[in-house]
């Protein structure tokens, strides 16, 4: 029986936790992928950095927009079939993408990607919710976020040598073949947690969500993520590249260096985050310092960037990367307050600040820097100062409010 061998940790990696990483792993891989490519498509398109920066952003939209019917239905249904069927909508987009012959085809390609890889973490959390020990999550959590900084590695170095050999569209439809892949082992090869599968109504679960949105820490830790994560991944994602090549000088094989060495960061971010959250919560003693502190500190590194600080470029991303890594304690840290039948709904209605605060802060630092005008080789350094600083400025205040309501995460919620 499968619940006699999950008690197996091998096992459990190879036919719950590795599929759903491997989604997660390509989810990011095209998240990160307009970091490299953008000058590429801006080239090729014409496009400005305020419509570079909505391209690129319209992802984190489409995600958004669909967490709370995703939670629903992860509640409700097996995340494997869920996650599998939302796939399928992300290899569409991508063959769309490929085939794109105007700004507008692109923007369609990837909003269809960015919805069908909406499922792709919060699928794997709610997998880790039903299969593993509830002081595992927090980690199993940052093993997740690591597998998709291991898809931002992809789309550095790897990127930048396949760019040699093809083209960008060539590259896409070999991501569309790998994502159809991916849902099919999804689809054929993971088990059905049977005795999880929920039997409430429609209403009741959507009374539930209404229960974690009138619940005042979820909106604490929820703007902080939002703003935090304005700052951390829409910078990542694309606008540290230009950063990179118009204010230090890198060209785009340093570029590329620069990128893989900070999602290295990530990574050791992750699993450092997500280890300590979980010893204490074995303590049984609140997160919110470690969260709250994670975010002072890729402030701190942020305030740095902002002000033009070169002379140790790879570190200071490096750290700001790593302290941002903190947002992986948010997850666990909210979900603990709520029964486990409404972990979907708790985590996709979190995840929604997530996809927000980076379309956000995406779009908005494009339209910024499009105040000043271009240079021969990318925008004007001097811009930099106001998009970064406009995204440093929406950091530190959601910073604040979290610290200003600390006390509300120690009450029990309403969630009746």
């Amino acid at each position: 029986m499968a619940e006699a061998r999950a008690a197996s940790g091998g096992w459990l990696l190879l036919h719950v936790s590795l599929p759903f990483l491997a989604g997660y792993y390509l989810s990011y891989t095209y998240r990160a992928i307009n970091a490299l490519l953008g000058p590429v498509l801006a080239a090729e398109f014409g496009l400005s950095a305020g419509t570079l920066g909505l391209l690129t952003s319209v992802y984190f939209l489409a995600f958004g927009l669909f967490q709370i019917p995703l939670g629903v239905l992860l509640d409700r249904y097996d995340p494997r079939r869920v996650d599998a069927a939302l796939l399928l909508i992300a290899a569409a987009g991508a063959l769309v993408f490929a085939s794109a012959d105007s700004p507008g085809a692109l923007l369609a390609g990837r909003a269809l990607v960015g919805l069908g890889v909406s499922g792709c973490l919060m699928s794997a959390f709610q997998a880790f919710v039903l299969w593993y020990p509830a002081d595992r999550i927090a980690f199993m959590n940052g093993v997740a976020f690591s597998a998709g900084a291991l898809g931002a590695m992809t789309a550095t170095v790897p990127l930048e040598l396949a760019l040699r050999a093809f083209g960008w569209r060539e590259i896409f439809v070999a991501l569309a073949l790998a994502t159809v892949a991916v849902a099919a082992v999804l689809y054929c090869f993971v088990p059905e947690r049977r005795q999880e599968r929920k039997t409430e109504t429609l209403a009741v679960q959507l009374a539930g969500v209404a229960a974690i949105l009138r619940d005042p820490a979820f909106w604490r830790v929820g703007i902080a993520l939002c703003t935090s994560q304005a700052a951390t991944v829409a910078l990542l994602t694309l606008w540290m590249a230009t950063w990179l090549r118009d204010v230090a000088g890198f060209s785009r094989v340093e570029v590329a260096q620069a990128l893989l060495a900070v999602n290295i960061a990530l990574i050791a971010g992750y699993l450092a985050y997500g280890r300590a959250a979980d010893a204490i919560a074995r303590r049984r003693r609140s997160t919110l310092p470690l969260f709250a502190g994670g975010i002072a500190c890729a402030s701190a590194c942020l305030a740095l960037i902002t002000f033009g600080a070169t002379a140790w470029t790879l570190l200071t991303w490096s750290l700001f990367i790593f302290f941002g890594a903190v947002s992986s304690v948010a997850y666990p840290m909210l979900s603990r307050r709520y029964p486990r039948a409404m972990a979907g709904r708790a985590n996709t209605c979190m995840n929604i600040f997530t996809f927000m605060g980076t379309f956000l802060g995406q779009w908005g630092a494009g339209l910024i820097l499009n105040r000043w005008a271009p240079t021969a080789t990318g925008y004007d350094p001097a811009a930099y100062f106001y998009a970064f600083g406009a995204l440093w400025l929406a950091q530190f205040a959601g910073l604040l409010w979290l610290l200003a309501g600390r006390r509300l995460l120690s009450a029990a919620p309403a969630t009746a």
